[in-house]
């Protein structure tokens, strides 16, 4: 089952994941040798699947690297961790699992909308274990549709452009970085992959029943516009890869404000 399940990646799935997942490491920089990454797997699809490919990377890829596989438990049920393990046992993925309190302190809060706060306090968590292990970067599962709809969650609910990028160098852990390997992987390749192979991972494990309302409009907003424009999620993407400076009117650089009329008369 196993090996199957290995071979799948990298022949049955090798233009839609294998490709993209090597060419997001090459087109990005991600890996370098004597890299020791963190590869963090929150009991999902994606990041099961982000961590079998970095175990192929391995043994066919030419980058020496080291590999952490963490599991951050911030408060899941127990039947939860049960499948976690049961699908790492399954995969042959040597997970280490750490426990917080993550969910606990959230309801502590009373945030009307802890998801924000919830994502901090993980990657807070994630950078500080993968830091104790001696790691210099963490890997987190993020894919292709999860960068389209942040653009899109920018621009209509917060009034800004915004990306998730594919790499980030952290400001509270230094010398550490966070990478983005499945960039170029499209979620319906991820859910084809997981059918192929009959398996079941955990979805969304939040005991306080929070929905992502807005993430999940745009969605259906974006499956509404592949109906007339089958390049719609292609142009959403390659837009904040094509920003024109001069026909925009005004942007950030970290806390400079610049303004299209600063120059005007000049």
């Amino acid at each position: 089952m196993q090996s199957d399940i290995e071979k799948s990646i990298i022949k049955t799935y090798r233009k839609d994941i294998w490709r993209k997942f090597t060419k997001a490491i090459t087109e990005y920089d991600l890996i370098k040798d004597n890299d020791k990454i963190a590869v963090c797997i929150s009991g999902g699809k994606d990041s099961f699947l982000m961590a079998k490919c970095f175990q192929e990377l391995k043994k066919h890829g030419k980058i020496n690297f080291e590999l952490e596989f963490i599991v951050m438990d911030p408060g899941y049920n127990k039947e939860n961790i049960k499948n976690i393990k049961k699908n790492a046992k399954l995969l042959g993925v040597p997970i280490k699992v750490y426990d917080s309190l993550i969910f606990s302190a959230l309801q502590n809060m009373d945030l009307k909308s802890p998801c924000y706060m919830c994502a901090r306090m993980r990657r807070g968590h994630l950078y500080k274990i993968a830091k104790d292990l001696g790691c210099n970067k963490i890997a987190l599962g993020h894919h292709y549709n999860d960068v389209i709809e942040t653009i899109l969650l920018g621009m209509f609910y917060n009034g800004e452009i915004v990306s998730m990028l594919p790499k980030i160098k952290s400001k509270n852990f230094l010398g550490m970085e966070l990478i983005r390997p499945l960039y170029l992987v499209r979620e319906a390749s991820i859910y084809n992959w997981m059918n192929y192979n009959n398996l079941k991972f955990i979805n969304c494990a939040c005991p306080l029943k929070q929905e992502d309302s807005k993430r999940k409009e745009i969605k259906e907003l974006i499956k509404e516009l592949k109906k007339t424009n089958k390049y719609i999620e292609y142009n959403i993407f390659k837009s904040v890869e094509n920003v024109n400076i001069n026909q925009i009117m005004g942007y950030y650089d970290f806390d400079k404000r610049y303004n299209y009329y600063d120059d005007y008369e000049k």
